[in-house]
């Protein structure tokens, strides 16, 4: 369904029974809701949850802008998430974040700490790649270092096929020792291609937001209880930035997830996470 949330119109999908618990899902950086999968966000429902996905605005159905030309930052990205909770009527949830939307879940518990429930930082960081600013942190591997440095040649937007061997082909750069099924995510990444308002614009302008003051000096006053589901595979953010974040966050606890990279949990992991996530909201498993 469309909404109208901060001044936008964004789409959003819910699963399960309104009367439950709601668990808010924040995508990554480029990514449509269709990558909370529909299984996995069902499996959530199962277990007791309300379960909210949407499009962030430059995504799926949601608000887009010209590509190259985003008028809006991420502390936007944040409002519009709060303002999905306004517009369908939630005075508070869960969060579960990941990757960008990790940071998104985290400036939200500090900026309307009385609307979290819990939180739960999935793929994710307290500051970002490691680097001479953030020398705590360990950087990202070699391949990638590589990848940014060197980026091959953008598809043809308008290129369907083109576009999904894109998508396919940054899964594996990105995964962890988990095989990548190429079929199960050139399925999502068509889906996504086709729900899209503006694939150029899902694909770039996520990337050269304004990111606003850095939150990580203001990390321990978050008081939402929060679970860490990070990766020991992880090439972007490796496992010692879900280890910072445990240690940053006064109430926070480091679930591994074994195998997994830098991407949203594939099927081979949901035993570990959708049941963390389920205790950790205070539900069991049906």
């Amino acid at each position: 369904m469309m909404i109208q949330a901060n001044g936008i119109e964004l789409c959003v999908e819910t699963f399960g029974a309104k009367d439950d618990p709601a668990l808010l899902l924040i995508g990554g950086a480029a990514a449509s809701m269709d990558w909370w999968e529909d299984d996995f966000c069902q499996q959530l429902a199962d277990g007791g949850l309300h379960v909210i996905r949407y499009d962030t605005r430059d995504t799926g159905q949601s608000a887009s802008f010209p590509a190259g030309e985003p008028p809006y930052t991420t502390q936007d990205l944040a409002d519009d998430a709060v303002g999905v909770l306004d517009a369908l009527e939630i005075s508070q949830a869960h969060l579960a974040g990941v990757s960008m939307g990790g940071g998104i879940a985290q400036r939200i518990a500090l900026d309307h700490p009385e609307r979290v429930l819990t939180l739960t930082l999935l793929s994710t960081s307290p500051g970002g790649p490691g680097g001479p600013s953030q020398p705590d942190l360990p950087e990202m591997a070699e391949r990638l270092v590589k990848q940014f440095t060197e980026p091959a040649p953008e598809p043809d937007w308008a290129d369907r096929e083109a576009v999904l061997d894109f998508f396919v082909a940054g899964e594996h750069s990105f995964a962890g020792t988990i095989p990548v099924d190429d079929k199960r995510i050139r399925e999502i990444a068509g889906r996504a291609y086709d729900r899209s308002r503006d694939v150029a614009a899902s694909q770039t302008n996520h990337w050269i937001l304004e990111g606003g003051e850095p939150i990580r000096p203001r990390l321990g006053e978050i008081t939402a209880k929060t679970l860490v589901l990070h990766g020991t595979a992880d090439p972007l953010f490796p496992i010692g930035h879900g280890e910072a974040l445990t240690r940053e966050i006064r109430d926070a606890y480091l679930v591994p997830v074994d195998g997994m990279g830098h991407q949203m949990p594939p099927p081979e992991v949901w035993d570990v996470v959708i049941p963390s996530i389920l205790r950790h909201t205070g539900l069991a498993r049906s």
